[in-house]
């Protein structure tokens, strides 16, 4: 049914394309987080602008008008949710204060990273493409899953991963193999 499917933007780039300032920041959260390319950034920061924007408008209806009530507190169990925004913080405005970091760390690959999973971030990105990470009961392959915070304590090595203590794998059942082949050998000819 892929005809159905919505095509949208997901990113968007920078109107001025060789600011220095803004490159030198967009390629040290590149370095800190483990990121691809800058598109990555640029597509948390389209999230993080629609997310703003929509906080921006509800804040300009009255505080008790029924669509800033409802569509704000969805927008808020939503934020806590996925872990961007504490609980304590409970108002829209704490919304604008929103940085990238705060969703850049609720990444599957940070959050494999910080739990010790990997050696490092870059680590962490390989873990999860090369399917080792699941999320609960569920193989994930995506970096730039966004773990919410009841999952997150359910972050661990796939079931059928070496690293889990699983099948080992490829290269280590070649070596086992030919060890014992050559063991069997050398038992003979004694």
């Amino acid at each position: 049914m892929s005809h159905l499917r919505n095509y949208r933007k997901t990113a968007k780039a920078p109107r001025r394309p060789f600011e220095k300032e803004r490159l030198d920041q967009e390629l040290k959260v590149v370095g800190e987080f483990g990121l691809k390319n800058k598109r990555e950034v640029w597509r948390v920061n389209f999230t993080l602008a629609k997310i703003r924007a929509a906080a921006r408008e509800l804040l300009k209806l009255d505080e008790h008008d029924p669509k800033r009530i409802f569509e704000g507190g969805a927008m808020l169990r939503r934020l806590h949710r996925i872990g961007a925004l504490d609980e304590s913080k409970n108002k829209l405005d704490y919304v604008l204060g929103l940085k990238i970091q705060d969703l850049l760390e609720r990444r599957l690959q940070t959050q494999v990273f910080k739990l010790g999973l990997a050696k490092s971030i870059h680590h962490a990105r390989v873990l999860i493409l090369q399917r080792h990470i699941r999320v609960g009961k569920q193989v994930v392959t995506v970096p730039s899953f966004i773990v919410r915070t009841e999952s997150q304590k359910h972050i661990d090595f796939a079931l059928n991963s070496p690293l889990a203590s699983g099948r080992p794998g490829r290269t280590k059942r070649k070596r086992s193999k030919a060890a014992a082949e050559g063991g069997g050998e050398e038992a003979a000819e004694e």
